[in-house]
């Protein structure tokens, strides 16, 4: 049994710092399909602490990130400066990330955890300062996520609420690796340092994106036909199925830590 729509408010346009956001992560996507070409000419190894891969990568992964946090916070219900200033900040922190990581391949020296050079020491805590950023600024989203229920259409605060939330998991792993490399790196174990990080890499890649995949299905299911009750349950199913995967690749992780 269908349901009829009724007439739906246009969104307001884009605000300077939104379209900011969105043209940065466009500039940072493109950067990582212009390093898959460059993987593509120059060859050399995919894994290790000194590949291509984490150009493109860091550049993809950031950037639809980025978008995606820009998009799904005009969901969430907190005031304008407050949001505007955690995007600007947000922003930056993801064009420091990955100009850092870049400039390291190109000098084709390890990004993190590379402590060799007074210069690599620099960009490795820049590095690690700026993941810092990255905790603060998305845990501020999600609480706010969490504090008022997020608007949009059926099924839209359960994927934005959900998606925050497998994000922290994201967020918890990638300090974890940190951590770890850097205790390593400490006691004078480089290269375990580099490798440590390779358990959680799943497990982290995979909750990334939870917080675009999710609202971006509801979005999709508000453009149907189908009944609010039957939207509900597949974005229900569908956050129950990304949890799975993710309680999953953890429970990998643990067993190769």
């Amino acid at each position: 049994m269908t349901r009829a729509h009724a007439p739906t408010t246009p969104k307001p346009s884009l605000r300077p710092a939104e379209r900011l956001c969105h043209a940065t992560g466009a500039v940072l996507v493109l950067s990582g399909l212009l390093h898959l070409l460059v993987f593509a000419v120059d060859g050399g190894p995919w894994d290790g602490p000194v590949s291509w891969r984490k150009p493109v990568t860091f550049g993809l992964s950031f950037g639809l990130t980025l978008v995606a946090i820009t998009w799904v916070t005009s969901y969430v219900r907190m005031t304008a400066r407050p949001r505007t200033t955690l995007l600007l900040v947000f922003a930056a922190d993801c064009v420091v990330e990955v100009g850092g990581i870049t400039v390291q391949a190109w000098r084709r020296v390890p990004s993190h955890l590379n402590m060799e050079t007074g210069f690599d020491t620099a960009v490795s805590m820049m590095l690690a300062v700026g993941g810092g950023v990255l905790v603060v600024v998305l845990t501020a989203f999600a609480l706010a996520a969490f504090r008022h229920r997020p608007s949009g259409p059926v099924g839209m605060p359960l994927a934005v609420r959900s998606g925050f939330a497998i994000l922290l998991v994201a967020l918890a792993s990638g300090a974890v690796m940190i951590a770890r490399g850097v205790v390593l790196t400490r006691t004078g174990h480089q290269q375990a340092a580099y490798h440590s990080t390779a358990p959680l890499k799943p497990l982290h890649g995979v909750s990334l994106h939870a917080v675009l995949v999710l609202p971006a299905l509801a979005w999709l299911l508000a453009r149907t036909d189908w009944s609010d009750g039957t939207r509900e349950r597949i974005v229900r199913a569908a956050v129950c199925g990304y949890a799975t995967a993710v309680v999953v690749t953890g429970f990998q992780a643990a067993l190769t830590w």
